[in-house]
């Protein structure tokens, strides 16, 4: 299905793409060939958060307590960050939010921040959770340079040695199937819940399936081209 904008938005107005799914789905791909294409930025706040904490930004250092402590990063220091990088240049025509809102509450405030004034665009990432354990225990991430492998998608050509720099390849933690298991039972009860918000609020959603990225993303394109006049 092809998503529909805001009824309140005029021509002109930034392009904001929302993408949802379940984590593994492919997100962060799909981020960079939709930003391609729509000449967007691509923002993720998984980045904006590491972005900040390195540059010991006041955001970042309050950000950074929270994180250390274990503890979820509150939603207003998340909005303060994100509107922050919203704030920049490559941002005015549009941008990609890979990954966020997480929750219904921040899909409500999102929505209450952007109403009338940004062309709003969902993005539905549809795949099976045999598939999220398949890609992401399958997964193979370079401990010096964080090139990320797959065993089965994209091996080394050297058994568990970085093509790039030669170093040891590893599993992260949150890659083994019991936590891959735990994301996904938190995936169903905090954020599964924002694609019924969306369609709620008269937003319907693009399902993009598991075929190639490359190709899922361009047939979105096209549909929009073609039902929404997206140039």
């Amino acid at each position: 299905m092809v998503t529909s904008c805001s009824k309140e938005t005029t021509p002109g107005q930034p392009l904001v793409v929302i993408l949802l799914g379940a984590p593994g789905s492919g997100k962060g791909t799909q981020a960079v060939e939709l930003a391609k294409m729509f000449e967007i930025a691509h923002i993720s706040t998984g980045d904006l958060f590491r972005e900040n904490i390195k540059k010991e930004t006041e955001l970042g250092k309050k950000a950074k307590a929270f994180i250390e402590k274990g503890q979820l990063v509150p939603d207003e220091l998340v909005f303060d960050m994100l509107f922050d990088r919203l704030s920049r240049p490559d941002c005015q025509k549009g941008y990609i939010l890979d990954g966020f809102p997480r929750t219904k509450a921040q899909a409500k405030k999102l929505q209450e921040k952007l109403k009338g004034h940004a062309k709003i665009l969902v993005f539905n990432l549809v795949v099976s959770d045999e598939e999220v354990i398949r890609r992401l225990s399958g997964r193979l991430t370079c401990k010096v340079c964080g090139k990320v492998f797959h065993k089965e998608f994209n091996p080394p050509k050297e058994e568990n040695t970085c093509d790039a720099c030669a170093s040891e390849l590893y599993q992260r933690p949150d890659d083994t199937q019991a936590v891959i298991l735990e994301r996904l039972a938190v995936y169903y009860k905090q954020t599964k819940p924002v694609e019924a918000y969306y369609r709620k609020v008269s937003f319907s959603t693009i399902s993009m399936g598991q075929k190639d990225p490359k190709r899922s993303a361009l047939s979105s394109k096209q549909k929009l081209k073609k039902q929404n006049n997206f140039s």
